[in-house]
């Protein structure tokens, strides 16, 4: 475990993970520019931005996690149908090998 210490909306937090340094600072750094166009955009309190800024990071992880879902059952079925094809293709070549057999 390390501590990091990070600043989020003008506020220093210290950070105990087992991640890298440089990971855990993105991610404060996204959390904090989360943070801060809320702030800017709204005349709300820290604790209010912070709150919307997690409402926003949730709904980019859930929007995320459904199209990373997608894209899964996407190559599932891709897999699926190649090997489909695949054994059609065998048994084609497999029908050539016949038809050319019974010629000679």
């Amino acid at each position: 475990m390390r501590k990091v210490n990070v600043s989020i909306a003008g506020q220093e937090y210290t950070m105990v993970a087992e991640e890298s340094e440089d990971y855990v600072r993105r991610c404060a750094g996204h959390v904090d520019s989360q943070v801060q166009e809320i702030i800017r955009s709204a005349s709300l309190s820290r604790a209010d931005a912070g709150i919307l800024a997690a409402m926003n990071i949730a709904d980019q992880y859930f929007r995320e996690q459904q199209t990373s879902e997608n894209l899964r059952r996407q190559v599932k079925d891709s897999v699926e149908e190649a090997a489909q094809l695949k054994n059609e293709l065998s048994e084609a070549r497999r029908e050539i090998f016949k038809l050319q057999n019974k010629k000679a």
